[in-house]
């Protein structure tokens, strides 16, 4: 009754609220503009990495990635030493039973992994020496990281997995189907991107140093795999004995894997020449990692199931070699020793290999969290073989899960003679049956979706 008596007050009332509502849904939509226009860091467009800030980026990217093919995952430095005899399954897991018993199945599924990480690091390295080109050229020493990068990934295919690699050497990011290589035409990929890492770490700067120091001790391992051992002994003497080229972890990144799967989840066991929960089952070729008691090594062996392995049954060996977070040595001035001392043990300088191992043994490097106590000097064991057996003996124990036992093993077949059963785990396997065949990993199933891989070539050493 009130608004028909006053019409004009009406009309003035409805304006008013009118304007308030325009004004008020005006601040909302300002508040809403402001919010929605927060740029989102998580968010990387395509365009943000075409410059030097971007290039460097996808250089730590890959380095992340290498970081998966060592210490940063369960890579084939614990599924290779677990195939040789640095490691015994205690897991739960079919794929590493199998991989320790010596009959590892095409499917492979934690394989299928390893070697996926392998090929990517390639990839990524790749795009990140094209981006680093482009925009920050003057990253000298950065580009040559991401060619060691990709460098010693073809080396650690070579090594571990069997002949017929598909894997192709052009500088490509995308798919492209490859006929698959011998490890030989792998192991020369290697050295290709190795020597070209070199002609970029020619700096004085500590940055290029490390490279340089890093990249000889890669390359000089591709020269031992194509059993070239002068220039192995050549390219790495200017190596330190001090020196190391890590890659560290943290609680937000990566935690240090081989910690992760031996002592804390306890899927692996250290491995040994004596196996069984009673310790009575004999393991022929097997170096007794365990049981040695070697100071670079140490190692706590139960004698009940208070420390039962993840599958519940065994008693697994653990180590304290690595912590959580433990930086674990990609490349370091031992790897060079041992290299120069293969290379004079090949050139019949029985003097200088002998005295490069007890040089070593009298002032021992720190190995992960372990400081070992002077050891004894070694004896000449006065004939090649056993002078062989004690060389590759001593390299396995400084070099423990570092990614080179199963290729060592593999070049002792291949290189020096010797034949699979004198070299590989034999016997009766722990878990049940007896240690088969394979004396590498298997390119696997699902690699078959190139129509021109059909499987590995041979798997031979």
């Amino acid at each position: 009754m009130t608004t028909s008596r006053f019409p004009g007050r009406r009309s003035r009332a409805l304006s008013v609220a009118a304007a308030a509502l325009a004004l008020s849904l005006s601040a909302c939509q300002s508040a809403n503009d402001r919010l929605l226009g927060v740029t989102d860091p998580d968010i990387i467009n395509p365009n943000d990495i075409v410059n030097a800030d971007g290039a460097v980026a996808l250089a730590n990217g890959a380095i992340g990635t290498f970081r998966s093919i060592t210490g940063g995952g369960e890579s084939t430095w614990l599924f290779g030493g677990l195939l040789a005899d640095e490691w015994s399954t205690s897991s739960t897991f079919i794929q590493n039973d199998e991989t320790d018993q010596r009959v590892i199945q095409e499917f492979n599924s934690s394989i299928t992994g390893m070697i996926r990480q392998l090929y990517r690091t390639r990839t990524r390295a790749n795009e990140a020496i094209a981006s680093l080109n482009q925009y920050s050229p003057t990253s000298r020493a950065l580009i040559a990281e991401m060619y060691l990068a990709r460098g010693f990934a073809e080396l650690q295919l070579g090594s571990d997995f069997c002949n017929g690699i598909p894997i192709g050497n052009v500088f490509s990011v995308d798919p492209v189907n490859e006929t698959p290589k011998s490890t030989a035409v792998v192991f020369g990929y290697a050295a290709a991107s190795l020597d070209t890492a070199l002609t970029y770490a020619n700096g004085t700067d500590a940055a290029s140093v490390t490279m340089n120091r890093a990249i000889r001790v890669a390359r000089g391992r591709v020269h031992l795999a194509l059993g070239e051992f002068t220039q192995a002994g050549a390219v790495v003497a200017s190596v330190p004995t001090s020196f190391s080229y890590q890659h560290s972890f943290s609680l937000n990144t990566s935690t240090n894997t081989i910690w992760g799967q031996g002592l804390s989840s306890r899927r692996y066991s250290v491995g040994d020449s004596i196996e069984g929960n009673a310790r009575n089952i004999l393991v022929a070729n097997a170096i007794p990692f365990s049981s040695a008691r070697d100071p670079r090594l140490p190692v706590t062996i139960p004698t009940s199931g208070a420390v039962n392995g993840q599958d519940g049954q065994t008693y697994t060996r653990t180590t304290t070699m690595w912590g959580q977070l433990t930086p674990i040595d990609v490349a370091n001035g031992i790897d060079a020793r041992m290299i120069e001392a293969e290379a004079a043990l090949r050139a019949g300088n029985t003097t200088q290999w002998l005295s490069i191992h007890n040089a070593l043994r009298a002032t021992p490097p720190k190995l992960g969290e372990v400081q070992p106590a002077a050891l004894a000097a070694l004896a000449d064991p006065g004939n090649e073989a056993a002078r062989v057996n004690l060389h590759f003996r001593e390299k396995a124990f400084w070099t423990f899960s570092r990614g080179q036992r199963l290729g060592d093993m593999r070049r002792l077949v291949r290189q020096y003679g010797r034949t699979v059963a004198t070299v590989y785990p034999q016997g009766i396997h722990y878990k049940g049956g007896s240690y088969g065949g394979d004396v590498n990993l298997p390119v696997v199933t699902a690699e078959r979706n190139n129509e021109l891989f059909t499987g590995c070539t041979d798997r031979n050493p």
